[in-house]
C-alpha cells in the first residue's frame, strides 16, 4: 500500500453506476477512503462536508456540466481534481485544466495508469501541505527560488527575468501540467494569452541554458497543443528554513 493511501479520502463524481463500481474497488484495494456522487450538485456538498483529499470528476454529468462543477469547486477549494471522461477532445482538455483541473485522463483507461495519476496527485498535495518549497536541487540543476540563482553543473546560468519567471511557475508546479494559457496570462499579461510564440521562444531558450533535449527531456516536457510541465525528481526539492 502506498504511504499516501492512508486515510486518504477521494470523492468521485460521475453518473454512471459501473465507473463508480469499478473506482470504488480499485480505490479501496490501495487503501483510499471512496466517497460517490451521481451529480455536481451531490458532488459539491459532499466536497464541502467532508473535505476530501482528492476529486475524480466526470465532465458529462446530469445537472451540470463537469467544468461548472469545477469552477464552483475553485471558487472556494484548492482540491486537487483529476478530470475523466470520454471527452478526448484537445480543447476540452485545454479548457478542463485552464479551469483548475490538475489532470485529466480519458476513458477507456487503464486502472494502473488511473492509480498513478491518483497517487502523483496526492503526492504533490502533501508535499504542498508539508514543504514550503524554496530550492531545486539534483546535483546537475540547482534552482533557488529565493535568491534566483540558477546552476548548472556548478555553473551558472543567466537567466533573462522572463525566462526565470516560466522556470519558477513550472519548478512550483511539478509533475503538473500548465497549460500554455496559463504561463502567458501570469507572465506576459491578460492580452498575451494568444501569443503562444513568446513562450515557445521562452521554453527553447531554457532547454538551451539548462542542457535539456526536447526530445528526452530531463526537466522540461512538453504537452502537445495544452503547455509544459517540470518532470524533475520531487526527492529533490529542498526546503529553505528561511522561508519557512
Amino acid at each position: 500500500m502506498s504511504a499516501f493511501a492512508t486515510l486518504r479520502r477521494i470523492l468521485i463524481i460521475d453518473d454512471e453506476p459501473q465507473i463508480r463500481r469499478f473506482l470504488r474497488i480499485s480505490l479501496r484495494s490501495q487503501g483510499y477512503e471512496v466517497l460517490e456522487a451521481e451529480s455536481g450538485a451531490q458532488g459539491l456538498s459532499l466536497a464541502a462536508t467532508r473535505q476530501p483529499d482528492l476529486v475524480v470528476l466526470d465532465l458529462g454529468l446530469p445537472d451540470a456540466d463537469g467544468k461548472v462543477v469545477l469552477q464552483n469547486l475553485r471558487s472556494w477549494s484548492s482540491t486537487p481534481v483529476l478530470i475523466l471522461t470520454v471527452r478526448a477532445d484537445e480543447g476540452e482538455k485545454v479548457r478542463a485544466l485552464d479551469a483548475g483541473a490538475n489532470d485529466y485522463v480519458t476513458k477507456p483507461f487503464g486502472i494502473q495508469e488511473f492509480l498513478a495519476r491518483v497517487r502523483n496527485l496526492l503526492r504533490l498535495r502533501h508535499d504542498h501541505e508539508t514543504d514550503h518549497t524554496a530550492r531545486y536541487d539534483d546535483g546537475y540543476l540547482l534552482v533557488d527560488l529565493t535568491t534566483r540563482q540558477v546552476l548548472v553543473k556548478g555553473e551558472a546560468a543567466h537567466l533573462t527575468r522572463k525566462e526565470f519567471a516560466v522556470l519558477r511557475t513550472l519548478i512550483t508546479h511539478q509533475d503538473q501540467v500548465i497549460t500554455q494559457t496559463q504561463l502567458l496570462r501570469e507572465i506576459w499579461g491578460p492580452t498575451h494569452t494568444r501569443d503562444t510564440h513568446y513562450l515557445r521562444n521562452i521554453i527553447r531558450q531554457l532547454r538551451q541554458k539548462l542542457g535539456d533535449d526536447a526530445d528526452e527531456p530531463r526537466y522540461l516536457q512538453t504537452e502537445p497543443g495544452v503547455g509544459y510541465r517540470f518532470v524533475g525528481q520531487r526527492s529533490h526539492m529542498a526546503t529553505d528554513p528561511d522561508t519557512c
